[in-house]
């Protein structure tokens, strides 16, 4: 395959990319097509690296409204509607819908995804269900699964074996969610429970943190020090830190030094934190995310996710990465046009990094033939019009095609 005149990343040069054996062979300009090849021409289009999502609950989705909706918007009643519905879980019923999601979250360029997977369940029904989805789906999108405490470690009848029992099984990170144990103790020694885990069976940490607007909440300093002081440190990922809004100033500037020693990541997910923070405020109300724009001005990896699609802590969500990005953009106030022209990086580059494959991600010679064409000039454009994603290409392979939709219009007739 020959792909013809793209501007790669914003680049204003125009470039060739000639793929073979489902790599990156060659990028210059006017590389010349074999009779084999079949050549797609750019005419200018823009191509990136395709998009991660690193956050998603995928044992989850496409539940929201059974068997209630979650009326109050509050991450706690999500959690309850929640723990109802698993007890009526079954393996065809997450392969099922964790397949469909996956499918519409590759129809919007999605190549690599995180999800994680509640193991506050003896039988672990959703883990053994999202095993196999990830060995199926192999071909077309890169699946992590990280072991997640829905309802606590140390707060949960065995909580500890049911973690240790989904290391064995084979997930590829373990989560915790010191935020929700039943005392600030107990949320302390969750974390390093894990990090001793993790060491263990040489695993990846992504835990829910601080996802509260409580000032209070710190579980943050603990996984930092256990990221730095373990040397796991960019294998380690703090989700949410939502309660980071709302600590004082002076103390994120002495956490901010621990931050950088440690060089863990974070994941903030726009969609829902938006939706589920400042729930107990009157006025003013917070916006319920992190401090996005501070950790990634400081060199601290930031990436965003979606979080939710249509389960109890969100009825809505289509898989889509660019709504993430739009609304995290605006929430972030990160509006300069440097910063949204280079804000793909949150959902592309950055997330590779907290799924840690950055070795085989990106576009440059003898990487895998992963990436996105749109029909833009450069990502400003490319985010501010919604343009057209015309190529999904994983491994050489066409994954999405599609054209824009025309459009008619008779304004003129009113002249």
């Amino acid at each position: 395959m020959l792909i013809k005149a793209v501007r790669i990343e914003n680049a204003e040069t125009l470039q060739d990319i000639l793929i073979e054996d489902g790599r990156i062979k060659q990028i210059a300009p006017d590389i010349q097509p074999s009779d084999n090849d079949t050549v797609i021409e750019g005419n200018g289009a823009l191509v990136i690296p395709p998009f991660v999502d690193p956050h998603v609950h995928l044992d989850s989705t496409m539940t929201a409204g059974d068997p209630e909706w979650n009326e109050s918007g509050t991450l706690f009643d999500g959690i309850r509607i929640w723990s109802e519905r698993k007890q009526k879980l079954s393996y065809d019923d997450v392969y099922q819908r964790a397949t469909e999601a996956l499918k519409l979250q590759a129809s919007h360029g999605l190549q690599f995804v995180r999800s994680h997977v509640d193991v506050t369940d003896p039988d672990l029904v959703a883990l053994r269900a999202l095993l196999d989805v990830r060995k199926d789906v192999a071909p077309w999108m890169t699946l992590q699964l990280v072991a997640f405490p829905q309802e606590g470690i140390l707060s949960f009848p065995n909580g500890k074996a049911l973690m240790e029992n989904a290391a064995k099984l084979g997930v590829d990170a373990l989560g915790a969610i010191p935020h929700y144990e039943f005392t600030q103790a107990y949320g302390a020694e969750s974390i390093r429970f894990v990090g001793d885990l993790a060491q263990k069976y040489g695993l990846m940490i992504d835990a829910h943190c601080d996802e509260i607007d409580d000032p209070a909440s710190r579980g943050l300093e603990t996984l930092a020090t256990v990221a730095y002081e373990t040397g796991l440190k960019e294998k380690v990922t703090a989700s949410h830190t939502t309660a980071m809004g709302s600590y004082n100033d002076a103390y994120v500037y002495k956490l901010m030094r621990l931050l950088q020693m440690a060089d863990l990541n974070f994941v903030s997910n726009p969609l829902i934190n938006m939706y589920l923070g400042g729930r107990f405020d009157t006025y003013p109300k917070r916006r319920g995310l992190t401090r996005v724009k501070e950790l990634d001005a400081a060199g601290l990896n930031v990436a965003f996710g979606e979080d939710d699609i249509k389960d109890p802590w969100y009825p809505m969500g289509n898989g889509n990465m660019l709504d993430v990005l739009h609304l995290g953009l605006h929430a972030t106030q990160m509006m300069g046009y440097t910063e949204i022209l280079n804000s793909y990086r949150f959902i592309t580059h950055n997330g590779a990094r907290v799924m840690q494959v950055e070795d085989e991600y990106g576009i440059a010679e003898g990487k895998p033939a992963n990436l996105l064409m749109f029909d833009a000039d450069n990502w400003y454009d490319a985010l501010n019009e919604r343009a057209n994603m015309r190529y999904s290409i994983r491994n050489g392979e066409i994954l999405v095609e599609q054209k824009p939709a025309p459009r008619t219009t008779n304004f003129d007739q009113f002249v």
